[in-house]
């Protein structure tokens, strides 16, 4: 270790990992260039877009505003995280792809990474709630009709009741 760089330890999706990283790289360009979590985009570099948010401690986080070695001891949520498994995707990704959710996918990341911490503390968020939520992301393809649809899609989803299918009224 030279003293230009820090040794850094937090688990990233599971994973323990440890990285040498300089003391002024941010968690997103960690994750990104060091970690190969690439899902973690970075867009305006000043917090203001979202497309970098990843969940801390369980908790929604702009990693481009967060130094890596702020990170240490933390648990770490991206992305890559969130399917159970490579052939499965989460419910709210599902939902996103049913419902069409995404368009350019750039900020997407991001989006469901927010709406992954809404929905671990809220089984039934309002419409309202959603919209509060992604008031924190600019998405500049969607208009966000079919974002709010999915994330509302997905709480149903996941208290277990019968899924909608695309075109149909969203309206509870």
């Amino acid at each position: 270790m030279s003293a230009a760089t820090r040794s850094v330890q937090f688990t990233v999706n599971g994973q323990l990992r440890s990285v040498q990283v300089e003391p002024r790289l941010n968690l997103a360009d960690c994750l990104r260039h060091s970690l190969g979590c690439t899902g973690t985009h970075v867009g305006c570099e000043h917090g203001v877009c979202g497309a970098c948010t990843v969940l801390v401690d369980g908790r929604s986080a702009r990693a481009c505003l967060m130094l890596a070695t702020q990170a240490e001891g933390c648990t770490i949520e991206t992305v890559e995280g969130l399917a159970t498994s490579a052939e499965e995707l989460s419910v709210l990704q599902q939902s996103f792809w049913d419902l069409h959710g995404l368009q350019c996918g750039f900020c997407t990341p991001g989006v469901l990474m927010s709406l992954t911490e809404l929905l671990r503390s809220n089984a039934a968020p309002s419409e309202a709630q959603v919209r509060d939520v992604l008031s924190g992301h600019l998405c500049r393809c969607t208009g966000y009709q079919n974002i709010v649809a999915a994330a509302l899609e997905a709480a149903r989803r996941m208290r277990g009741e019968t899924p909608r299918q695309a075109g149909m009224a969203v309206s509870a």
